[in-house]
């Protein structure tokens, strides 16, 4: 059983002149394709809203229940798929108690509904919608987000994760240059984080020195702050921001809060944050695993990396949905022993990006300590087009 949605889907944000302030973030549980639909079009019509569609009840709502509320002004809940699962979901979700609950059926069930108002749903949606119900549930919700002090949820950044299921397959290399080309072309704010400890190669990919490392960060987690993170960083030539790995050999213990803390406050901050997450797996709780996370996976073509990655793939598909591309590092189509088929068979998948394979321009990076994107090359102009998909730039190859 899954441990989160199986399936996110992020919709546009629409204006309306209803609208009095921010952005309006909602979420959309259920697992029945039909209601969710119907749901997200009553939604679209009225609100200046950022929607999010999941397409299944958590298994286990408590490992949830903290993103949805940190993230969500408002959170729908289908009553009719599985009612005895949407239960658990609202009380789980109502505990913190930042977000409004609303739930929404086609059945007149007054007992239902009387137990979904003692577990803490504000609101209660009759299906097929009535537009101007929708539209008043969200004002309720907005209002009283403001009302406990967290306003209407502007944008956050865009979380983008580098990693890979083996070591050695070039991660850092591409996390430095794709987030200093990703600084340049968004002209963005745009951080580094590398968290491939406990000796991380970003700083000196960069040729950038700091007296703060992300163990600063880690084991202080309990007081970091804007403040406290933006004393820790350096700023690189490119304009990029980075929170470098230590210089030196640190037994730092990685726990998953410490991590989302980091990660919470680097979002709430940059445009973009960028993370070096090397080959750690272990840590797929995370919001490093969000469903509104990119998680790029680097791979080379060779039996060992193409069996990790399968396993990997499946692991992280049962666990959460992040959207996943394929990155192939390395790439040489002449010297391709894997036919393309047999890869995309193997990781079950299509190949997103091929980054080709320039040893001289990579090593003419280690010993410079110049980024790629310094000069104009095969590999550079590959890394940039990854970076521009991002930024909304049409590729410029």
């Amino acid at each position: 059983m899954n441990s989160g949605p199986t399936k996110a889907r992020v919709m546009d944000i629409v204006e309306s002149p209803r609208d009095g302030g921010g952005v309006v973030s909602v979420a959309v549980i259920s697992p029945d394709e039909q209601r969710r639909t119907a749901a997200v079009k009553a939604l679209r019509k009225w609100r200046k809203i950022q929607i999010r569609e999941f397409a299944d009840y958590p298994s286990n709502p408590g490992n949830l229940s903290w993103t949805l509320n940190r993230d969500f002004d408002a959170i729908l809940v289908d009553l009719d798929s599985d009612s005895k699962r949407a239960m658990h979901l609202v009380t789980s979700i109502c505990i913190n108690g930042l977000a409004t609950v609303i739930v929404y059926s086609a059945q007149d069930n007054s007992e239902l509904l009387l137990q979904c108002m003692r577990a803490g749903a504000r609101e209660f949606l009759k299906m097929p919608f009535d537009p101007g119900a929708v539209t008043d549930a969200l004002v309720r919700a907005s209002a009283l987000r403001s009302e406990n002090g967290l306003p209407a949820k502007a944008e956050e950044g865009r979380l983008l994760v580098f990693l890979s299921a083996k070591g050695g397959s070039g991660v850092t290399t591409l996390a430095c240059n794709f987030a200093v080309s990703l600084a340049q072309e968004s002209g963005r704010k745009t951080l580094l984080i590398d968290l491939n400890l406990p000796l991380g190669g970003a700083a000196i990919d960069l040729g950038i020195k700091t007296e703060h490392s992300i163990a600063d960060a880690l084991r202080n987690f309990n007081r970091l702050d804007s403040e406290f993170l933006l004393g820790l960083l350096v700023k690189h030539d490119s304009g990029l921001f980075v929170l470098a790995a230590p210089g030196e050999m640190a037994s730092t213990q990685i726990i998953d809060e410490a991590v989302d803390k980091l990660l919470e406050v680097a979002l709430q901050n940059f445009d973009y944050v960028v993370v070096d997450a090397g080959s750690k797996l272990n840590l797929q709780h995370t919001h490093l695993f969000d469903v509104s996370t990119t998680v790029y996976l680097v791979v080379q073509v060779g039996l060992a990396e193409l069996r990790n990655s399968n396993r990997f793939i499946s692991k992280l598909s049962a666990a959460s949905s992040p959207q996943l591309e394929i990155v192939i590092n390395r790439y040489d189509s002449h010297s391709q022993e894997i036919a393309e088929e047999h890869i995309t068979r193997a990781l079950t998948r299509p190949v997103a990006w091929k980054i080709p394979n320039d040893y001289t321009a990579v090593r003419r990076m280690q010993v410079t300590a110049k980024p790629l994107m310094r000069d104009d090359s095969e590999i550079s102009r590959a890394i940039r087009q990854m970076a521009r998909s991002v930024s909304g730039y049409p590729a410029a190859l």
